[in-house]
């Protein structure tokens, strides 16, 4: 797994997934950098949520094969090195990460792909760096950056719609927990999470837990936000965004994620029928078919 430094000194790792990477590697695809077969050989810098191991993006249900994804795995996460300052956990400190890694990329603009928590980055990295960016796409993103809050009543809504499913009635009254601060049986409601809860989702739960408790608890703490000057920011911001949602995810809805589109002057908004909180698993073909033609 390629590696590279941050400004604290601090390892982080990438995996490539696709064409070959900027450093002469090369993976089950061609390395070469002229390409004739539609295929458009500049990455895309993918963020994972969480902060947890990225693997659990994989190659984002077959994205790869349109374009090379570079998937960073944030400091203390996956192979990535634990920093010797906590509190560079912070969410808007780990703008410098990304910025390295473009860097040592070696490009001048890098599309922006961020899942969940890793949207909050993504935002705060385009208010620094607005110019950065060719184009950015956030999946069933989060966010706080943006100061939106989301009402439990909201995700409870949300959730009813799956009232005929059989594992309903035990992932509600967990949510309903969890909404009115008397639980925290996450595991419990990890079928909201997705629109198929089968044995594929169930191992991709487990796969996707964030392990690294500290990185989770330092992500979004005191200062890790600026809602005011990233709107203000964001509304400058020219390159094209596109905010895609889950119609069942009771983490990020639709409803709220269309309110995080108004923060860009030119956004594009897409509902991906039938999805949860990782559309990719839920409809490969639908959410590659998207996310593809958006980013080419």
């Amino acid at each position: 797994m390629p590696t590279f430094f941050a400004p604290d000194g601090t390892r982080l790792a990438y995996r490539v997934h696709g064409i070959g990477d900027h450093n002469g590697n090369s993976n089950s695809r061609d390395d070469s950098h002229d390409r004739d077969d539609g295929h458009d050989d500049a990455p895309v810098v993918c963020i994972p949520g969480g902060p947890a191991d990225s693997r659990y993006l994989g190659d984002l249900g077959g994205l790869s094969a349109h374009r090379r994804l570079v998937v960073l795995d944030l400091r203390g996460t996956g192979r990535s090195a634990v920093p010797d300052d906590t509190s560079s956990y912070r969410c808007d400190r780990l703008v410098a990460d990304v910025e390295a890694l473009r860097t040592h990329l070696g490009l001048p603009r890098i599309d922006l792909l961020a899942h969940s928590a890793g949207a909050n980055l993504a935002m705060r990295y385009a208010a620094r760096h607005p110019k950065r960016i060719g184009r950015l796409a956030l999946i069933a993103p989060g966010i706080r950056a943006l100061g939106i809050t989301i009402s439990g009543e909201d995700r409870r809504e949300l959730a009813r719609l799956r009232g005929a499913e059989p594992w309903f009635p035990a992932a509600f009254a967990a949510l309903e927990a969890i909404t009115g601060g008397t639980g925290s049986d996450w595991e419990a409601i990890g079928p909201f999470f997705y629109g198929r809860w089968d044995a594929a989702a169930q191992q991709h739960l487990m796969a996707s837990r964030p392990e690294n408790e500290e990185a989770v608890a330092h992500f979004a703490a005191e200062g890790a936000f600026a809602p005011d000057a990233t709107r203000a920011a964001l509304a400058g911001f020219g390159a094209p965004a596109l905010l895609l949602a889950g119609e069942f995810d009771v983490n990020s809805p639709p409803r709220s994620v269309a309110e995080a589109a108004g923060s860009f002057p030119d956004a594009a908004l897409v509902v991906q029928p039938g999805a949860g909180h990782y559309p990719w698993l839920d409809d490969a073909d639908r959410f590659v078919a998207t996310v593809a033609a958006f980013l080419e």
